[in-house]
């Protein structure tokens, strides 16, 4: 099957700064295409790229068969980061106009119903809550029907609800054939979402896969989070690692450890183990490793490289400016 997306050793520099470094992906129809990465990573960067709102200094880029700065618009869904439509358009009003724009554009009511707006379609752009303006957004790029959809950071400032209603749309949009390259933060909606991830870091895509296949991969064992006040130390002779544990969005607590490796049948051999030592805890919580903990392995196995390569890089300078002298 020929890739609907497709990006082949894509560099691109901004003076000294790069933010792609060969960056290589291809993503088929109807499949959602998750872009994870730190901030700083290159993922605007390649999403311009494949847009054809950026040039790439390398590498080549197809969109539908084509360059991308060469594909039919009509066939083309890009929603921005910043994009920031004029406050004194009601969201009917903004739906509307994009809708103008095209020969065989869907029916507004039916936009503003499917991003959850129908109720609010009078509203002053400006005074709609943060994540109703993101909504209206997205309804802006849909009102062509695209065929391929670019959505960067698409529910950022949206609550719960409003992120369930974006996904679930774009959870249809993929089962009507639409192809959806999409970049986010949110570990939970890349997971969720995205038929397969790629992990982006120093401008390369460095894994991708499915999100079972890089939890299998890359995710490490089973966690039994302790709150407790005792620190790793206390635990030297338990049968299982642990590690104290950093503040997480899963806990902003210092005071509490992870043992690795415990299954939920296990679960009662820690609580023996604290119990006989007069360990105390206020809570123990069990998870499987998700998507989070690939992104943390990745992105810093990542940076370790990217600073033992600027250390190297500085030693050499180093010796190079002394046999000099």
């Amino acid at each position: 099957m020929e890739a609907v997306v497709e990006a082949i050793d894509l560099e691109r520099r901004y003076g000294e700064t790069v933010a792609l470094a060969g960056a290589s992906m291809t993503v088929e129809r109807g499949e959602v295409f998750g872009l994870i990465g730190p901030n700083g990573a290159g993922k605007t960067t390649l999403v311009r790229a494949l847009t054809g709102t950026t040039e790439p200094d390398a590498g080549s880029a197809r969109v539908l068969g084509t360059k991308p700065n060469a594909v039919d618009r009509d066939r083309l869904g890009v929603l921005p980061q910043d994009f920031s439509p004029p406050d004194r358009l009601t969201a009917r009003e903004l739906i509307d106009y994009y809708a103008g724009l095209y020969d065989d554009a869907r029916d507004p009511d039916d936009v503003l119903a499917a991003v959850g707006l129908a109720d609010a379609d009078d509203t002053w752009y400006e005074n709609l809550s943060g994540g109703q303006q993101r909504r209206a957004c997205v309804g802006s790029i849909l009102v062509n029907d695209p065929d391929v959809l670019f959505l960067d950071e698409p529910t950022t400032g949206i609550d719960p609800a409003g992120r369930r209603t974006i996904w679930t749309l774009v959870e249809e949009l993929a089962a009507g054939g639409t192809t959806v390259v999409l970049t986010t933060h949110d570990m939970a909606e890349a997971e969720h979402l995205a038929d397969r991830v790629g992990l982006l870091a120093e401008g390369q895509i460095v894994a991708h896969g499915s999100p079972d296949e890089l939890v299998a991969e890359h995710g490490g064992s089973s966690r039994l989070t302790v709150e407790t006040t005792a620190g790793a130390d206390a635990f030297g002779d338990l049968e299982y690692p642990v590690e104290q544990a950093a503040p997480s969005h899963r806990s902003t607590r210092m005071d509490t450890v992870v043992v690795r490796g415990v299954m939920p049948a296990e679960i009662s051999t820690v609580v023996d183990y604290l119990e006989a030592r007069d360990l105390e805890y206020t809570g123990l919580t069990w998870a499987e490793p998700d998507l989070e903990d690939v992104y943390l392995e990745l992105a810093d196995d990542a940076e370790r490289d990217r600073t033992a390569n600027t250390e190297d890089r500085t030693a050499t300078t180093t010796l190079n400016v002394g046999e000099t002298a």
